[in-house]
């Protein structure tokens, strides 16, 4: 039997394009197989793109430039207002817990002077703790095993916090006229070093040390005219979200011009 003459036919293309293609497909499956196994999260895509569009200056046809600023304006408007409101809330519930913390210890107490007592601000709550509590007279170490208990009480609320505070330890003494030769030499070195004492002993139990602050006043911010009410132990708890940009502000050298 005879063979079959091949029919005439245009050349054949070259060999590495099949290659080329097999090496496409392969690449675009590859592709699929990534997409079909991410994760699409959509409301942070749309505010991904928003943010884009915002930094590169593009401007949908379909609107008006004026109407498209007041629509950006009215969005920081609100997310402002939803972040003062969730630190809101962050307050009030931590201030919940600190306050049965608080009640729980004032119940134990023996006398009025041991009181711990609770204010709140805004975005920012204090609490104003007898130095009879921490410290014992003229020290500045925690050598009280009930006050490096209360610490770990504190520190345990802190550490279950929904929102992330700054605290600031502020010492106070009463103006007694304290003098010395050696460390502590007079008001300012107990201040300073009992604000310092409490900081290490929250660094103990696992607060991070870039949320605290130390601040020493001395005597001169008096609570009353008592002084026993003078000398204490503040830890004051504050949100820095709603402060200002201060490279917004007038600098003080151009103020001296």
């Amino acid at each position: 039997m005879a063979k079959d003459k091949c029919p005439e036919c245009p050349k054949c293309l070259p060999g590495w394009l099949v290659q080329f293609g097999d090496l496409m497909s392969l690449l675009l499956t590859f592709f699929i197989l990534l997409l079909s196994m991410a994760v699409m999260d959509k409301k942070k895509v749309e505010e991904y793109f928003d943010v884009m569009r915002k930094a590169m200056g593009f401007i949908d046809a379909s609107t008006d430039v004026e109407t498209q600023t007041e629509s950006y304006s009215t969005k920081d408007s609100n997310s402002q207002d939803n972040d003062s409101e969730s630190i809101d809330e962050a307050v009030e519930s931590t201030v919940e817990e600190i306050s049965e913390l608080i009640e729980e210890i004032n119940d134990s107490a023996n006398d009025e002077l041991e009181q711990i007592q609770l204010e709140k601000g805004k975005n920012e709550f204090i609490l104003d703790i007898p130095s009879i509590l921490m410290f014992e007279e003229g020290e500045y170490k925690l050598s009280n095993i009930n006050s490096k208990l209360f610490i770990a009480k504190i520190a345990r609320v802190i550490r279950t916090m929904p929102y992330a505070f700054n605290i600031e330890i502020i010492g106070h003494t009463s103006a007694n006229n304290f003098t010395n030769d050696s460390i502590p030499r007079d008001n300012w070195d107990i201040s300073a070093l009992r604000s310092i004492a409490v900081v290490k002993e929250l660094i103990k139990n696992r607060i991070e040390p870039n949320a605290l602050k130390v601040s020493a006043y001395s005597s001169f911010h008096p609570k009353s005219e008592l002084a026993s009410d003078n000398r204490r132990v503040e830890m004051r708890f504050f949100s820095e979200n709603n402060q200002e940009d201060i490279l917004s502000e007038e600098s003080f050298f151009d103020r001296l011009e």
